[in-house]
């Protein structure tokens, strides 16, 4: 006897994400402004944002977790959001008022300083910029303009691998390493009670908030454990 064979009609289709930017439906008005294959692009109600085009969702997963850390310890960026296309990331498009940290006065190059120890936790080797374009100036409060050489992946998207561990060497190498001259202009000249206050930026985040961070924006618990493991060494690094 032939066994009744049962047809169940297919699970329907997820609901597209409110949340997530839809390029594709996006129109395309301007080009890219970094490195990255990238592009201003406008939508129906007439908003406009930056995206950049990754090596693989791996990189936009990285760039993302890596600004929503920054946005934990409070340093400013331009706003991220996320893409249906699960290789970009995309930015508010934001106009300036200065896009060079050749342009910035004294004050806004000690705001900008304010965030040092957050770079280097985060291992964002790109703190300035190749060109010293990776701080701007908007509406009176310095931004760090992308985030996508933090963590795990080079500005250009090679892997960091050993080099991104649980020592945090870039306190001392974005204000001293000469073959970042931006970053050696930018953050060189800092005091020693500012380098304490940049560093206690980094103190003042609970462990459980920096692993909860981690975990809920696509990170792995490794990661996790690395993070509050580069927040002590910062300590350490500074008797803090």
């Amino acid at each position: 006897m032939t066994p009744y064979l049962r047809h169940e009609a297919p699970e329907p289709a997820p609901e597209p994400d409110a949340r997530l930017l839809d390029t594709a439906a996006m129109q395309r008005v301007g080009g890219r402004l970094g490195s990255n294959p990238a592009g201003v692009y406008r939508d129906a109600a007439g908003r406009s944002f930056y995206v950049k085009e990754l090596e693989s969702p791996a990189h936009a997963r990285n760039e993302w977790l890596a600004a929503q850390l920054y946005r934990l310890a409070g340093a400013p960026t331009l706003h991220y959001r996320r893409t249906r296309a699960a290789d970009q990331i995309a930015t508010d498009y934001v106009v300036l008022d200065k896009k060079l940290i050749s342009q910035l006065d004294e004050g806004e190059r000690r705001q900008a300083q304010r965030w040092l120890g957050v770079h280097a936790w985060t291992a964002n080797w790109d703190a300035a910029g190749y060109g010293g374009d990776n701080q701007g100036l908007a509406g009176g409060t310095v931004l760090t303009l992308d985030v996508g050489g933090a963590l795990e992946f080079r500005a250009q998207g090679s892997p960091k691998g050993r080099a991104f561990g649980t020592e945090v060497g870039e306190l001392d190498r974005l204000r001293q390493d000469p073959d970042n001259p931006h970053a050696r202009r930018l953050f060189g000249d800092m005091a020693e009670d500012a380098l304490h206050e940049a560093v206690e930026v980094v103190m003042r985040i609970a462990d459980g908030d920096i692993r909860a961070c981690v975990l809920a924006h696509g990170g792995s618990v490794a990661l996790a454990e690395k993070m509050v493991a580069r927040k002590a060494d910062l300590a350490r690094r500074l008797g803090a």
